[in-house]
C-alpha cells in the first residue's frame, strides 16, 4: 500500500514538473511576435509599458491558461479586481497581469498537493492532509508574495514622499510649470515616486486631465499623506488657488508629519525590545554576573 502511494504522489510531481517544462517550451515560435504587441497595446492604451490593466495573454502556454482558469474557478468573484489592485500597488512587477497570477496560483496548487502528498507518504501517514496543506499553500503563496512587494512599494514610497515634495516645491516656484516639475522629478530621482511621476506625465500625454491622472495616482497607493497631497491639488486646481503656494504648505506639513512619525517609531522601540531584551539577553547576563557567584555558594554549602 505504501509503495502505491508513493507511486501516485511520484507521478503527481512527474506531471506537475512536465507541465512546468511544457510551459517553458510552447509557444516559443510565435512568442516573440506576440511581446511585441502586449508592448504597443500597453504602450499606447496605458501610456507605459509594463502598466498592465488588461488580461493579455502574452508569455502564457496553453498549460499554464488551463490552470489559470482552473485557480479562477476556485476563486471568489471580487479576487480578480484584488489582484489587479494588488498589482497596482506592487508597481506592475515584471508586466505581471491578473491571468499570470492565477496562472502561477494554479500551478502553485498542483505542483503544492503533489508534493505535500510526496511528504506524507515518506513520513508514513494519511498524504491526503498534507496534499490539502501543500495544495492550500501553493495556491496563496503568490497572493503573498505580491502582498509582500506591495506593501514594501508603499514604503518606500512614503519614504521618498518628503524629499519628491521639496523638490517639486522647489521646481515650480523656480518658474517652472507643474508638467515640467514633475518631469524634473522623474529625471533627477528614482525609485517608486519617481516611476509614479513618469505614469502621471505619459497619461496626460496620452489625453488625460492633470486632475484625472492626479486621481489616478491616488488609486494606485495606500500612502494616507500622498492621498491627501493628491486631494489637495485637485482642490487648488478646481478652486483656482496657485500651484506654489498648495506645493509649499503641503511640503512643510509632509516634512512635519514625516518628523512626527520618526518621534512615534522611537517611542514604539522601547516596547518592542523588551520581549528580546527579557528573553535573549538577560539571561545570558544572569549566567555570565551570577554564575561565577551560585557555583562560589554551590562549593561552600556543599563543603
Amino acid at each position: 500500500m505504501n509503495v502505491l502511494v508513493l507511486g501516485v504522489a511520484t507521478l503527481a510531481v512527474a506531471i506537475a514538473l512536465g507541465i512546468i517544462g511544457l510551459s517553458m517550451t510552447w509557444g516559443a515560435g510565435t512568442r516573440r511576435v506576440a511581446d511585441g504587441l502586449e508592448s504597443i497595446e500597453l504602450y499606447y492604451g496605458n501610456g507605459q509599458a509594463g502598466v498592465v490593466s488588461g488580461t493579455g495573454r502574452v508569455g502564457l502556454s496553453y498549460p499554464l491558461i488551463r490552470l489559470g482558469q482552473l485557480a479562477t474557478k476556485l476563486s471568489p468573484s471580487g479576487v480578480p479586481v484584488s489582484i489587479s489592485r494588488r498589482l497596482n500597488l506592487a508597481g506592475n512587477p515584471g508586466s505581471w497581469t491578473a491571468e499570470k497570477v492565477f496562472a502561477y496560483k494554479g500551478l502553485g496548487l498542483v505542483a503544492g498537493a503533489a508534493l505535500g502528498a510526496l511528504l506524507g507518504a515518506r513520513s508514513g501517514v494519511t498524504i491526503f492532509g498534507f496534499g490539502a496543506i501543500g495544495a492550500a499553500v501553493g495556491f496563496f503563496l503568490p497572493d503573498l508574495l505580491l502582498y509582500n512587494a506591495g506593501s514594501k512599494r508603499q514604503t518606500a514610497i512614503r519614504k521618498q514622499l518628503p524629499n519628491t515634495l521639496d523638490l517639486l516645491t522647489v521646481c515650480v516656484e523656480a518658474g517652472l510649470g507643474f508638467d515640467a516639475a514633475l518631469a524634473q522629478v522623474a529625471q533627477k530621482t528614482d525609485g517608486p515616486m519617481a516611476a509614479e511621476c513618469v505614469r502621471m506625465l505619459q497619461e496626460m500625454q496620452l489625453g488625460k486631465s492633470r486632475v484625472e491622472a492626479l486621481r489616478a495616482l491616488a488609486d494606485r497607493t495606500t500612502v494616507v499623506e500622498l492621498r491627501a497631497f493628491v486631494s489637495a491639488l485637485v482642490q487648488a486646481s478646481e478652486l483656482g488657488v496657485p500651484t506654489g503656494q498648495v506645493l509649499h504648505e503641503q511640503s512643510k506639513e509632509m516634512r512635519t508629519k514625516h518628523r512626527q512619525l520618526a518621534e512615534e517609531k522611537a517611542q514604539k522601540l522601547p516596547v518592542k525590545i523588551l520581549f528580546p531584551m527579557m528573553f535573549c539577553i538577560f539571561p545570558a547576563l544572569f549566567v555570565v554576573v551570577l554564575g561565577p557567584a551560585a557555583l562560589s555558594i554551590m562549593e561552600t554549602f556543599s563543603g
